[in-house]
């Protein structure tokens, strides 16, 4: 039997559904935000940074944007992806080495594994290849293991370096780097930006791009105008919210056989409690009074 997703997929006449919550590199909208944040990516890496920053709030993009680099790079450079690292500095290169390939045994000492670790950039390094770690969520690590990846950074051959950095993770990982105890850390950092949130005006551009690549007609008008204001006060703007407010609207205008999501749609959303309150940001002045317009429209 087909889901409800499907049947409402169908009912719009779409390809696929439009708002999934999972990063999708095809459904990256290029905001001026996100497009700054990936020139500084790419500026990283060309430039052989030593290590680059990208922070943002929850759901702002980061993840997506890391997908995408990944589909671009090219085959001399070997990158590891280590997500939500934690640990001491041992199991902190066992996650490296194991994102890299390379075998790390539990009886094996650090002395060993670091070893090993040397060996591999300087076999990669004289194969004409550059190797890249990236860290999500990376403000999750501690401070000692800040300071290992630093240590790290200072494996070179001549006058290149062996090793370049990506962390990726929320606001309190740019704090935390700012900390005075951290500052040979941040000398390191020669390339950073902070992906924020989307404004009334981006979010309606990020609903309509979405629905595109899914294969909406561009003379289909599914959410109105309204609705698309009403969502991006909700949301405060953060694409992961964004994608859940408007795929439950879309539930919501199919199940009561209606082809366009209206404020009115989104407003029962809200009122049935399906969107949680935990997941929304503050309520402000504007969207509170934004409610009871609707309210009073009914």
């Amino acid at each position: 039997m087909n889901s409800t997703l499907d049947i409402y997929t169908a009912y719009f006449k779409l390809s696929e559904r439009p708002f999934s919550l999972v990063p999708d590199p095809d459904f990256l909208f290029w905001s001026d935000q996100h497009s700054r944040a990936y020139t500084m990516l790419e500026y990283g890496i060309l430039t052989r940074a030593p290590i680059t920053l990208i922070t943002g709030e929850v759901g702002a993009g980061k993840t997506t944007l890391l997908h995408h680099l990944l589909r671009s790079v090219g085959e001399d450079v070997h990158v590891g992806l280590i997500a939500n690292a934690h640990g001491d500095r041992g199991e902190l290169l066992r996650w490296v080495l194991q994102a890299l390939g390379q075998p790390a045994a539990a009886e094996e000492g650090y002395v060993d594994l670091f070893a090993r670790f040397q060996a591999f950039l300087i076999a990669e390094y004289a194969a004409g290849r550059r190797v890249i770690l990236i860290f999500d969520e990376a403000q999750n690590m501690s401070r000692e293991s800040l300071e290992e990846l630093r240590m790290f950074t200072n494996i070179n051959a001549n006058k290149d370096e062996l090793l370049q950095l990506v962390l990726v993770g929320q606001p309190e990982l740019r704090e935390m780097i700012r900390r005075p105890d951290l500052r040979q850390f941040a000398q390191r950092v020669s390339s950073a930006f902070h992906l924020s949130t989307m404004e009334a005006a981006t979010v309606r551009d990020y609903i309509t791009h979405r629905l595109t690549v899914a294969g909406a007609e561009t003379e289909t008008e599914i959410f109105s105008p309204e609705a698309c204001v009403l969502i991006a006060e909700t949301t405060g703007g953060v694409p992961r919210l964004v994608n859940q407010l408007c795929d439950l609207s879309m539930v919501y205008a199919f199940t009561r056989s209606e082809h366009m999501v209206t404020a009115l749609t989104v407003q029962q959303v809200l009122d049935d409690g399906v969107f949680f309150p935990s997941q929304v940001t503050a309520a402000t002045p504007a969207i509170l009074g934004q409610h009871q317009k609707i309210k009073a429209d009914e």
